[in-house]
């Protein structure tokens, strides 16, 4: 079942976010340092309380995945239309519950939670050679937006 988190969840969210952040740190260690999380338990606990920062959790009697999400919304901008967006900031499914669809029911879960926001779309960022993460997410109907190229120096 899919859910909001909350502080219960904390150190398990935190065991996930070392699997994320490997798998970058793997791709991109001129980039990502190596066995840490993007947040701590602090910020976490900031975080669920507030609601432009929606963070599902998939819960089978065990936190075995979440979806970091952020809202955003353009409005009476000179040059774009108004629009309301889901960022997912940060998706991750347990490495060793990988294959059982938890990924995509976490996926299907934030689209129907956008949906049911009014959100225009969904859009998110995935690592050149992250080939699992970007088949998924093609597999889940996305598409490419927009490309940020880079020059290492």
């Amino acid at each position: 079942m899919v859910r909001k988190a909350n502080k219960n969840d904390i150190k398990r969210i935190i065991e996930l976010l070392h699997q994320v952040n490997m798998v970058h740190h793997v791709i991109r260690p001129d980039l990502f340092k190596p066995h840490t999380t993007k947040y701590d338990e602090k910020e976490l606990e900031v975080l669920f309380k507030d609601d432009s920062k929606p963070i599902f959790v998939y819960d089978d009697g065990k936190v075995e995945g979440y979806a970091f999400c952020q809202i955003t919304e353009v409005k009476n901008h000179k040059l774009l239309e108004d629009v309301k967006t889901l960022y997912i900031d940060d998706i991750c499914v347990d490495e060793h519950a990988r294959g059982k669809h938890i990924g995509k029911t976490l996926y299907e879960h934030v689209l129907n939670y956008a949906r049911s926001i009014q959100c225009h779309h969904i859009t998110l960022n995935v690592w050149e050679g992250n080939a699992p993460a970007l088949s998924f997410y093609r597999s889940m109907g996305m598409q490419v937006q927009k490309t940020t190229m880079e020059s290492i120096l």
